[in-house]
């Protein structure tokens, strides 16, 4: 399970995939995850001991990584893991075999907590198959933890396919208006709006405030959250503290279009008093 083997063989299953052999591909992957699965059974903490599978937000994991000291949380073989779980879900359903896809997700889920790439997959496979509360309960975790525009359009794309199935059609509009006001374009958004367009569910119709009072009262932000601020912000103080100025200003700007700028300052002064403490910022700050 050494991380540069097990990304050779990776990449080996994704050529076999490239090239039409997906039987050959979906044998492969599968011994890989059995390996991957006794290895870490006899390897690695659990993840009570871990601590880091367990923290229920991005922010209490950004957190934690500040202050972390123990290298045993596995993040250098979590990206190889992640990819193998993805790559034998996607040789799963090229099998048309969806359980055994979304079982894999899961895995890949797991071992990427942080992300929200996987989430969104196996979000979009909840909803092709119908299992609607798996979609649901998944699709909310999304807003917790994205801070890439990209992700916010697929989840909102998602909830229209949604409330389309489910007869909501102002609150699909809401969805997609939501979407294009974001710094990113998804192909199922756009989709779903140009087949809108004219209609008396046009996104267009709405104006940004009332599409945000719809999917509030669904339960459901509109991706401008304190919580994804501050992660943006805390990534862009370790930027500028390694002298990448140009990315800290980036991230810094990102946060201020979520929550604007008076917020965007107080949590600035903030998170540098926390950082002069050495304490974290708290459920109560």
């Amino acid at each position: 399970m050494a991380q540069a083997s097990l990304i050779e063989q990776l990449e080996r299953a994704e050529a076999l995939m490239l090239e039409g052999s997906d039987e050959a591909a979906l044998e492969l992957l599968g011994k890989l995850a059995e390996d991957a699965e006794e290895y870490v059974d006899r390897n690695c903490p659990t993840t009570e001991e871990l601590q880091w599978f367990s923290f229920p937000t991005l922010f209490e994991r950004l957190a934690y990584r500040r202050v972390e000291d123990d290298p045993r949380e596995l993040r250098d073989i979590g990206e190889p893991l992640d990819r193998l779980y993805a790559d034998l879900a996607l040789a799963n359903l090229r099998m048309g075999d969806y359980q055994a896809a979304t079982e894999a997700l899961k895995q890949a889920v797991r071992w990427n907590p942080m992300g929200c790439g996987y989430r969104l997959d196996l979000a979009e496979l909840f909803l092709t198959n119908g299992d609607a509360n798996e979609f649901l309960a998944l699709s909310y975790t999304v807003f917790e933890r994205a801070s890439d525009a990209r992700h916010l359009a697929r989840a909102f794309a998602n909830f229209a396919r949604w409330f389309e199935q489910t007869g909501r059609e102002d609150a699909c509009a809401a969805a997609l208006r939501c979407a294009r006001k974001l710094d990113a374009r998804d192909e199922a958004a756009d989709a779903l709006i140009e087949r809108a367009k004219g209609t008396a569910h046009d996104p267009d119709s709405l104006t940004d405030e009332r599409a945000s009072e719809i999917l509030e009262a669904e339960g459901l932000p509109d991706g401008a959250n304190a919580e994804i601020a501050v992660c943006l912000l805390m990534c862009a103080t370790d930027a500028a503290d390694a002298g990448q100025r140009d990315l800290a200003t980036t991230l810094t700007l990102r946060a201020r279009d979520l929550v604007g700028s008076a917020a965007c300052s107080a949590l600035i002064e903030l998170i540098h008093a926390s950082d002069a403490t050495g304490e974290g910022v708290g459920d109560d700050a």
